[in-house]
């Protein structure tokens, strides 16, 4: 008589066990999602753009990555608060993508430390001096505008002696900080330099 009763129990709660399992895995899902996305900027976080970035450079020969710094952030956030410097950082990651388009992935790295791979980097010197452009438009915030600037270095990908993302990414990254320091001293030039120069 037990055997029964437990067979129609369990029939019973199986489709209860399945929906718990679904909601389950549905909210596993949407926090995966909330970590590879960063809330703030909309952008993929420093993990999702990795994956996202080695999978182009595998796919497409002319490749380019871009780190690009805010420069004057900490004086937004020292002067109107940082309620002020998370509008900048949406901004920010808001003109990243309508740059990059369909034609590029962008990430924010942490802080105001942004990075871009793009397909093709073909017109990197051009390209730069616009994303340069719009990434320095004043940011509207509480009826006034706030004003940053950016470093952007860059690098095409097959011109490293290694030509991997890591290889990519501290290339980029002296470059920028190559524009940065010549931004300090005002002699920046009116489009970040592509570096093609492997850094070490």
């Amino acid at each position: 008589m037990e055997t029964p009763i437990k067979d129609s129990i369990s029939q019973l709660l199986a489709p209860a066990l399945a929906g718990g399992w679904i909601v389950h895995a549905h909210f596993l899902h949407q926090r995966l999602h909330r970590v590879r996305r960063d809330p703030l900027s909309g952008l993929l976080t420093r993990h999702g753009w990795n994956r996202a970035a080695d999978r182009i450079i595998r796919r497409h020969d002319r490749a380019a990555v871009l780190v690009i710094d805010l420069d004057g952030f900490k004086a937004v956030n020292d002067t109107w608060g940082h309620a002020a410097g998370d509008a900048v950082i949406a901004a920010a990651g808001q003109r990243l993508a309508a740059w990059c388009g369909e034609s590029g992935v962008p990430g924010r790295l942490g802080g105001d430390e942004f990075a871009v791979v793009v397909r093709d980097g073909l017109r990197l010197a051009a390209d730069l001096d616009e994303l340069r452009a719009l990434l320095c438009e004043p940011v509207d915030y509480q009826g006034g505008q706030v004003n940053v600037g950016a470093s952007i270095g860059a690098v095409r990908v097959a011109e490293l002696d290694t030509p991997t993302r890591e290889a990519a990414m501290r290339a980029a990254d002296t470059a920028m900080y190559r524009v940065k320091g010549r931004a300090r001293d005002g002699r920046r030039p009116a489009a970040p330099e592509a570096t093609t120069a492997d850094a070490t």
